[in-house]
C-alpha cells in the first residue's frame, strides 16, 4: 500500500525537486543568538550539493561511510543530504557518547571521515583516532576553541562548502548525474542500536526504507507542506529522521532547529509546531511544568484549575465529534477560561497530534494532555523498521495501547506473542554481521522481540521477549508490568 502523493525518488532527489518547484519557501530555520533564521529549499540544496562535492574533493566515494556527531542543527541535515547526494553512507554518533564508545561506532562502521559540532565532539575523536586506521579526516562546525589544533587532517564545515563549489564550477553536471544514478535499495543510512544485548549494531536503512515509512508516517500526522515541526531529539535515532527528513522532505514542511536540548520549552512557544513528538520523559516534564506553575499562582486559580480537570476528565479520549452537547459546552468554557493558557504556556496551543514513543509512557500523563486538548498519543516503531509502525489515531485512543499498523506496515503475533513486521519499511540487515540479520528477519518478518496482545483492535507491548519470566506453573510474568504498577 502506498501514499499517492508520494513519488519515487530517494530523499536528495525530493530536495532538488522542492528546490526547482519552491525554491524561496522556507524549508528550515535555525535558531542563532536568540533570532530564527531561514534557510530557503534553493539554499538547503545548494549548501548540501557543496557540501557533498566538497566530501568528494577529499576522497568521499560512492559506499564511503561518512559519520556525524552533533546536537541537531541545520549543518546536520544538510551534511546527511550532502552525503547522500555523493552517494556515500551517513553514520550517525550520539553527541553524548564518550570518546571509547565514539570509537566503537567509527571503526566498527569503517567511517573513513567524521563531521564534528565543536571541540568537545574533536576531543573525542582526536582520542580515538589511533583506533581508527580507515579515518583520513576530522569536519568541524563550531570551530571556536580550535585555532592552535593541527590542521594537517582538520577542516572546517564552510571550508568543505567553499571547496565543492569550486568543484562544482569545474563539474557542473556532476550532482544531476550522481542524483539521477541514485538506486532505492542503497544504503542511506546507519544507525547504530543501544546495545541492550551487547555490542550496539549497525541497523542498514536504505533509500527504499526511508521512503516506504513515509506513507504511514504523513497519514498519521495529516502532514502537509504548512505544517512545522521543532527538532530536538537525537538525528542519529531513527525517530528524529522520521520527523526531520522522511515526513518534512516527501511533503515539504518547514523543520526549526533551537539552540540547545535546554531550550526545548522556549523553543517550543516561539515556534508554535503544528507536531510534535516527545519521550515520556519529555511529557513528564511539561506535565511536571504545568503543575508547578499551578502551585505558585493564587487560590482561585488553583480551584479554577482543579474544577476544569474534573469537568472535562471524563471525556478526555473520547473523540469531539461523539462528545454530547452538555460536554461540548463544559470543555468550551474550560478551555477559554484555563486550557488555552495552559497550551499557550507549553507552545502547543497549534498542535493538531502530539505524540510519545520509545518507552511506555504512564496512562494518567496521557489522559492529562488530553484532558486539556492536547491529542497526545502512542506509537510504537524501531530502528529496524524505520520509525513509526503503529500509531493511535486521535479519533480512536484505547488506553494503554499503541495504536494500529500504519499505511505499509503488516503485523501480527508470532510464537509467544512476539510481535512481527512485514513490508518496505524493514531494513535491510545489521552492518557485519549476518547472523544477526538471519536471526532478526525470518520468511520476510522482522521479529521484533517485543511480547504483545491485541486490544480492540489495537496493539498493546506487553514486554520485551528475553525479559518476560515464566512460573513454575507455567504463568508469563512481565517484570515491566510489574515495575509500572508500583510506580
Amino acid at each position: 500500500m502506498t501514499h499517492p502523493d508520494i513519488p519515487p525518488l530517494t530523499l536528495p532527489q525530493m530536495l532538488r525537486e522542492h528546490a526547482r518547484r519552491q525554491p524561496h519557501a522556507v524549508a528550515l530555520r535555525q535558531k542563532d543568538f536568540g533570532i530564527w533564521q531561514p534557510i530557503s529549499w534553493a539554499d538547503y540544496y545548494r549548501r548540501a550539493r557543496h557540501f557533498g562535492l566538497g566530501l568528494k574533493a577529499l576522497g568521499i566515494e560512492p559506499g564511503s561511510h561518512v559519520a556525524i556527531i552533533s546536537e541537531n542543527r541545520a549543518e546536520w541535515v544538510i551534511a546527511q543530504m550532502g552525503i547522500g547526494i555523493i552517494q556515500a553512507v551517513c553514520v550517525g554518533v550520539y553527541p553524548t557518547s564518550p570518546w571509547n564508545e565514539v570509537a566503537y561506532v567509527l571503526e566498527h562502521s569503517d567511517t573513513e571521515l567524521v563531521i564534528c559540532e565543536d571541540q568537545e565532539q574533536t576531543d573525542k575523536i582526536l582520542e580515538a583516532w589511533p583506533q581508527l586506521p580507515r579515518l583520513t579526516r576530522n569536519v568541524v562546525i563550531e570551530m571556536k576553541g580550535l585555532r592552535h589544533y593541527s590542521r594537517e587532517r582538520l577542516s572546517s564545515f564552510e571550508e568543505v562548502e567553499k571547496l565543492g563549489a569550486a568543484y562544482e564550477q569545474r563539474h557542473p553536471d556532476l550532482v544531476d548525474q550522481l542524483l539521477d544514478s541514485q538506486r532505492m535499495d542503497d544504503t542511506a543510512l546507519m544507525i547504530y542500536t543501544s546495545g541492550s544485548t551487547g555490542r550496539p549494531k549497525g541497523a542498514m536503512i536504505s533509500w527504499a526504507n526511508l521512503r516506504a515509512a513515509a506513507p504511514g508516517l504523513i497519514d498519521l500526522l495529516g502532514l502537509t507542506p504548512r505544517d512545522t515541526s521543532l527538532s530536538y531529539l537525537p538525528l542519529c535515532h531513527v525517530a528524529e529522521q522520521a520527523f526531520t527528513n522522511i515526513g518534512p522532505l516527501y511533503v515539504g514542511s518547514t523543520v526549526s532547529f533551537g539552540e540547545s536540548i535546554r531550550t526545548v520549552q522556549e523553543d517550543l512557544r516561539e515556534i508554535a509546531p503544528t507536531f510534535f513528538l516527545g519521550v515520556p520523559r519529555i511529557w513528564e516534564k511539561l506535565h511536571s511544568s504545568i503543575y508547578i506553575k499551578i502551585q505558585e499562582t493564587g487560590p482561585l486559580r488553583r480551584r479554577l484549575f482543579e474544577w476544569a480537570m474534573a469537568q472535562c476528565e471524563p471525556f478526555a479520549t473520547k473523540p469531539a465529534g461523539q462528545r454530547t452537547p452538555g460536554e461540548r459546552i463544559r470543555f468550551a468554557l474550560c478551555y477559554l477560561l484555563v486550557f488555552r493558557a495552559l497550551q499557550n504556556y507549553i507552545g502547543l496551543r497549534r498542535c493538531r497530534i502530539a505524540l510519545t514513543g520509545a518507552a511506555p509512557i504512564a496512562p494518567d500523563i496521557l489522559r492529562f494532555f488530553r484532558t486539556i486538548s492536547i491529542p497526545l498519543v502512542e506509537v510504537y516503531g524501531q530502528t529496524e523498521t524505520t520509525g513509526v509502525v503503529t500509531g493511535q489515531r486521535p479519533d480512536n485512543i484505547v488506553i494503554g495501547t499503541v495504536g494500529t499498523p500504519v499505511l505499509g506496515a503488516e503485523v501480527r503475533l508470532g510464537e509467544q506473542n512476539e510481535v512481527l513486521v512485514r513490508g518496505g519499511l524493514v531494513f535491510k540487515g545489521y552492518y557485519k554481521n549476518e547472523a544477526a540479520t538471519r536471526e532478526t528477519i525470518r520468511d520476510g518478518w522482522l521479529h521484533t522481540g517485543d511480547v504483545g496482545e491485541w486490544v480492540d483492535g489495537s496493539l498493546r507491548i506487553v514486554d520485551r521477549l528475553k525479559d518476560i519470566m515464566i512460573t513454575a506453573g507455567g504463568k508469563n510474568l512481565s517484570p515491566s508490568e510489574i515495575e509500572n504498577t508500583i510506580k
